[in-house]
């Protein structure tokens, strides 16, 4: 029975941190963040134009008839704070803009996983990782699927949990949580498909699923300020790939498994 892999902890994060802010200043990794940006900006632009107005319509129909609202909207008046309708005129932009603007930052990072994470891989497996083989098999294709399943069940966990906003605390522990889930489920994966076979992507998967998580944590952390939204999606990806194939060249020296 082979021993498990020793797993690279707390110090394989902060290394594989440290490790991708050196390599984003490299002149083609800066070059890469143009991408994802782009698509985050045409998404949003095209939802804007598209979803923006039946949307606002159908959720100003929706907090026109909450009794929730309107008692809510009748106490603030009662105490002096608004004028009445002003907080359904609040709730409606505010609402609309938590619906899009995640959908939009999962979609640019559903590009980065797919079309700019291959770009990242060989950057960083010709530069940091030559030792490394590559032993992955359609890799396109599981990158593809990846990102679809958990884009589709992002939106659709962003969206029902989407309540939880009107309890403050509870709103952005949920915000953390699924933006934890998406980088971590989708970076991991395309970090190593290119490198690792299928049984070597379990193991990693396995092993060191607490550090993937991790990365996941503190990149969602980020997320919560705007600007980051720019090199995020690139910047995870290094991040990722630096830990995942550290890893994949461990398991690969321990002799793990045949390869």
């Amino acid at each position: 029975m082979p021993v498990p892999a020793a797993s690279l902890g707390l110090t394989g994060v902060a290394d594989a941190f440290g490790r991708a802010l050196r390599s984003q200043l490299h002149p083609r990794m800066l070059l890469a963040l143009l991408l994802p940006f782009l698509i985050v900006l045409g998404g949003a632009i095209v939802l804007l134009l598209l979803a923006l107005g039946p949307l606002t319509d159908w959720l100003d129909q929706q907090v026109t008839h909450s009794t929730i609202v309107t008692t809510a909207d009748q106490w603030l008046v009662t105490i002096g704070l608004f004028s009445l309708m002003s907080l359904k005129a609040w709730i409606v932009p505010v609402a609309a803009a938590a619906i899009l603007l995640p959908l939009s930052g999962i979609l640019g990072l559903a590009v980065a996983a797919v079309c700019v994470m291959p770009l990242v891989v060989s950057h960083l497996s010709a530069r940091n990782y030559p030792d490394v083989s590559l032993q992955g098999q359609h890799a396109f294709f599981v990158s593809l699927w990846n990102a679809v399943w958990v884009s589709v069940l992002f939106a659709l966990g962003w969206l029902l949990t989407l309540p939880f906003w009107l309890f403050p605390p509870l709103g952005l522990l949920v915000s953390i949580f699924w933006w934890t889930f998406a980088f971590s489920r989708m970076m991991r994966i395309d970090a190593i498909v290119e490198h690792a076979t299928a049984q070597e992507r379990r193991l990693l998967v396995e092993r060191h699923h607490v550090g993937f998580w991790i990365i996941g944590l503190v990149c969602a952390l980020i997320n919560l300020v705007p600007p980051a939204w720019v090199f995020l999606p690139v910047f995870s990806g290094l991040v990722y790939t630096h830990f995942g194939l550290e890893a994949l060249r461990r398991l690969r020296s321990e002799k793990m498994i045949d390869i």
